[in-house]
């Protein structure tokens, strides 16, 4: 699944640029433009990575920021500050507080997104992987194909996009509606029971010669991919 950036950024102009461009290199992009508002939703729910104005409305980024790493959930939450400050006290000030990186405005589009994949890479060395495999599966992001056993299996955007989302974090469990939020998208009108149906599509497509399903159903939990599905290949390839 495309990693989400979440852009704390009070000025139009420039979050639609910046997620024009991000949206353009696969990225999933949300934004808020309050502090105080930005805050409660890193509570409810961590992206894969922050892009945080200095100056904004209600709560400062930089006290976002503070709180952000004395929280264990967001410790190591990837944070690119962004500031019209280019004082270099400024930019100790913000590297000191937590930010992983600190961009002065104005600045260029094509080494903003290549910071971002950085930091991306830097934190989870696998999510930016063209190709990830498990078992005897193998999915590429790039070309949209997945084989098992080393036949081609066909699925659907949809069942594509589940698998890719649940093999980056073989064993870990989501429930329904967290498939819902990042599969479809949190404003998508559907209900759990889709989920169901797209999940027993999925297996169906990965049935191979009776060979054990690696989609686990967790009773009253939801779905996830078994961590103990082994195969010839390894766990996961490199770009």
């Amino acid at each position: 699944m495309a990693p989400r950036i979440l852009i704390v950024e009070d000025e139009p102009a420039l979050v639609t640029l910046l997620t024009y461009n991000l949206e353009a290199e696969g990225f999933s992009v949300e934004h808020e433009s309050d502090g105080e508002a930005a805050e409660q939703r890193l509570k409810d729910e961590a992206p894969d990575l922050l892009v945080l104005d200095w100056m904004l409305p209600g709560l400062s980024g930089i006290e976002i920021c503070r709180r952000l790493r004395l929280r264990d959930a967001t410790r190591a939450l990837p944070i690119i500050m962004l500031t019209a400050r280019g004082e270099e006290s400024e930019r100790i000030r913000g590297l000191k507080t937590g930010a992983d990186d600190y961009v002065v405005k104005p600045f260029s589009i094509p080494e903003f997104v290549a910071r971002v994949r950085a930091l991306l890479r830097r934190a989870d060395p696998g999510r930016l992987a063209n190709r990830l495999a498990a078992g005897d599966i193998e999915l590429d992001r790039e070309v949209r194909r997945v084989w098992r056993g080393g036949r081609e299996i066909i699925l659907g955007p949809t069942e594509f996009r589940l698998l890719e989302f649940l093999i980056e974090k073989p064993g870990r469990v989501y429930s329904r509606s967290q498939l819902i939020d990042s599969v479809w998208s949190r404003d998508s009108e559907i209900d759990e029971r889709t989920v169901d149906v797209h999940v027993g599509r999925l297996r169906k497509a990965l049935d191979h010669e009776r060979a054990s399903n690696p989609i686990r159903t967790v009773r009253g939990s939801g779905y996830a991919f078994d961590e103990t599905y082994r195969g010839p290949f390894a766990t996961e390839l490199s770009e």
